[in-house]
């Protein structure tokens, strides 16, 4: 069974609640649609019904109806919500009047949705940047215990004959948001990561810390930050398998491991891999995407207390679909 036949499945199987704060956008509501048909979770829309439901009948969807719509200038919402806002953010100086306006904005209220538990994760990123949609999680989701940075996470789908990772499905991070971590936040980072390979790739991790030095085989500053990552990651999570620093090669080639980090616990069969620095993660992941012809699922945004994930404003209901497939199984994974 394929990795998204398996994710649908658990989908299906703990249906959790997703809500859609571009819900007057089509794609998304296109997704919507198939996701309802398909069974595979409870569907929160937030926009003015009316629009979304003549949206829906200009597009021949059938299903959207089923979805709860949620309109974000209804009074009875604010009122709901917005003292909610208020004291997650009065520390910093914020109104209740501001708290309301602040309530209204549909990243902001699909967020707080999940913060009261009226919805297990959130999908968004069609109409809205980046920046905006992580602004709202940031604020009002945080992330989970022990973890102060969020991170992002590619699920590598390895075509037949690259004999790498576990059954073809390997975890690149973070390739998506942290330009720099420092020590504590690449550990951080593999601690989401292999996170990220249990709930969403269903492997268990095997993390490989890397670096341009094997085990003390050069010396800089860039490879000290790998070895106390390394450390502080052993310290959070004691059971987890993890080594580090290694090269790439010897992360992954049995042989190269026995040769450059003999007694290594990853023996050279590492499947999630964490790169140093943003640039590194970025290159390597649509190198290996393009020249490998692997599959790239993601960016996978990781270190939430609650699942958000971020789309690309150029993308397609397709991808929205899976997306919002693999927010089902993050946020399982969070209460398991």
């Amino acid at each position: 069974m394929e990795l998204f036949e398996k994710m649908t499945e658990r989908a299906k199987a703990h249906k959790q609640r997703i809500v859609l704060p571009e819900g007057n956008e089509p794609r998304t509501l296109t997704a919507a649609d198939r996701i309802i048909a398909d069974n595979i979770a409870d569907i929160i829309l937030i926009g003015d019904p009316a629009e979304i439901m003549k949206l829906a009948g200009e597009l021949k969807l059938n299903n959207i109806a089923k979805a709860r719509i949620v309109n974000p200038a209804d009074e009875a919402i604010i009122d709901r919500y917005a003292p909610l806002f208020f004291e997650l953010r009065k520390k910093k100086g914020i109104t209740m009047e501001e708290a309301r306006l602040t309530t209204a904005n549909p990243l902001y209220l699909g967020c707080l949705m999940v913060k009261a538990g009226d919805a297990d994760g959130q999908v968004a990123g069609a109409m809205n940047t980046t920046g905006n949609v992580l602004r709202a999680a940031f604020q009002v989701i945080k992330t989970q215990p022990g973890i102060s940075v969020v991170s992002g996470a590619f699920i590598m789908l390895l075509p037949a004959g690259l004999n790498y990772g576990t059954d073809g499905v390997m975890v690149f991070a973070d390739c998506a948001v942290v330009p720099d971590p420092t020590a504590p936040e690449l550990a951080q980072i593999a601690i989401s990561a292999a996170q990220t390979a249990r709930d969403i790739a269903g492997i268990e991790p095997r993390v490989a810390m890397l670096s341009f030095s094997t085990k003390g085989s050069a010396h800089h500053e860039r490879v000290d930050k790998v070895i106390e990552a390394t450390r502080l990651a052993h310290e959070m999570a004691p059971d987890l398998i993890l080594d580090g620093e290694l090269q790439a090669d010897a992360a992954i080639v049995p042989s190269v491991c026995t040769s450059k980090a003999p007694g290594s616990a990853l023996s050279g069969r590492a499947n999630v891999l964490v790169f140093p620095s943003l640039e590194v993660g970025n290159i390597a992941y649509k190198l290996v995407q393009r020249l490998g012809g692997v599959e790239a699922v993601g960016p996978v945004l990781q270190g939430l207390a609650a699942p958000v994930n971020d789309l690309s404003r150029g993308c397609y209901p397709e991808d929205i679909y899976k997306t919002i497939i693999m927010t089902c199984n993050q946020a399982i994974g969070l209460k398991h």
